[in-house]
């Protein structure tokens, strides 16, 4: 952990509360992405990110300071966006159950150039983001953190609380069956 990080969860541990403040402008546009990537949702993003200062604030005295602050509260953060997955999860087939559709969010193709690789391209997000939904939120948490963050796996596995071969068995079987969703897909089409 940095030096700077340690002497603001102390000055904050002694009662300074502007010192969290200071944690919390360094770290949430970072927490912010990274928990977009995973809840696909800006209010939800937003939500989890304030949920995750706020339980970290109210922990600070339980961390030992044996990793990275940003790894403590990224840890925190999933943790919460997973929870929030499986809620939307279950209020998702309720409202199949009740209307028989779910409408997704339109995406923003703007950075292309070419309007038809726009479409192609939004096609494609569509498809992985759909069968990315459709995986398990452990599944889709492993992916996440590896494919898209680019986290090592000693990282991974102490944000999620699991040894390193339940990270590896986990990514092995998400991309498995997300590569199954996208190949069923496909031929779908």
């Amino acid at each position: 952990m940095s030096a700077d990080d340690q002497r603001l969860i102390e000055e904050c541990l002694q009662g300074d509360t502007a010192a969290f403040g200071v944690l919390v402008r360094r770290y949430q546009e970072r927490l912010y992405h990274s928990i977009y990537r995973l809840v696909e949702n800006a209010e939800d993003s937003q939500d989890v990110v304030q949920e995750a200062f706020l339980n970290a604030y109210q922990s600070l005295e339980g961390f030992k300071g044996d990793s990275r602050f940003f790894t403590w509260l990224y840890r925190i953060a999933v943790n919460t966006a997973i929870s929030l997955k499986r809620k939307h999860r279950a209020m998702v087939r309720m409202e199949k159950a009740t209307n028989g559709e779910h409408a997704l969010d339109p995406l923003d193709p703007s950075a292309a150039n070419r309007p038809e690789h726009a479409l192609e391209q939004a096609e494609q997000q569509l498809r992985v983001r759909q069968a990315l939904a459709r995986l398990s939120p452990e599944h889709r948490a492993v992916l996440v953190l590896k494919d898209i963050e680019g986290q090592k796996y000693e990282t991974m596995a102490e944000i999620l609380h699991v040894p390193i071969g339940t990270i590896r068995s986990r990514l092995h079987r998400a991309r498995l069956e997300l590569r199954e969703l996208l190949e069923k897909s496909e031929r779908e089409e």
